[in-house]
């Protein structure tokens, strides 16, 4: 699941590591989605240790009657080096397409870690429903990975608060359901269109 909402979300400044808490939309968003959540059974609920991630998963553990989320720190976002704190437009101005950005994570480490990570919690947890509270450029990277770059497509984004399925099952992770969220053209912000 990606954690509830934050100011620089609502901004459109891409926050990679830095620490950004959730606002009031964000905590109402984690609320909601444990509402969708009550159906299925969790036996635990896991967390990147960026606040935004941890409050959401805090929120709903507390809803969910789960026990305190475990922190995982290989489940952070990704980072994003000198474009961390700009807005998209500002990014693209200053690093246009094709334009190395210093400190920027590449996708193939984040997938090396968040797997790693992913595999060590199916080891420990065999057979059990584990909820991960983590981040857009998490999910978006793990799904450019298992879909071979065909999701999200043109006009899909992460939404705050959706939540996807994935499957680890004989050392591999693969994707059951994607909350795919749709934008009009030119559209950057977090305004679902479903």
């Amino acid at each position: 699941m990606r954690h509830g909402q934050t100011d620089w979300n609502l901004h459109h400044r891409i926050q990679g590591r830095t620490d950004i808490p959730l606002n009031a939309a964000g905590r109402a968003q984690a609320v909601a989605a444990a509402a969708r959540l009550k159906n299925r059974r969790w036996n635990a609920i896991v967390t990147s240790p960026l606040l935004r991630a941890a409050e959401s998963a805090t929120i709903i553990a507390a809803e969910l009657g789960l026990d305190e989320p475990e922190v995982v720190a290989s489940l952070t976002e990704r980072h994003h080096g000198a474009i961390e704190g700009l807005t998209f437009a500002e990014r693209q101005h200053r690093f246009p397409d094709g334009m190395a950005v210093p400190g920027l994570e590449t996708r193939s480490d984040v997938v090396d870690r968040v797997l790693a990570a992913l595999a060590a919690l199916a080891d420990v947890r065999a057979g059990q429903s584990v909820l991960v509270l983590s981040h857009g450029g998490i999910i978006g990277t793990l799904l450019r990975h298992l879909t071979d770059g065909d999701r999200p497509r043109h006009g899909e984004f992460i939404a705050n608060g959706s939540v996807h399925d994935f499957r680890w099952e004989n050392d591999q992770l693969s994707l059951t359901h994607f909350d795919a969220t749709t934008r009009s053209p030119g559209e950057r912000g977090e305004t679902p269109r479903r």
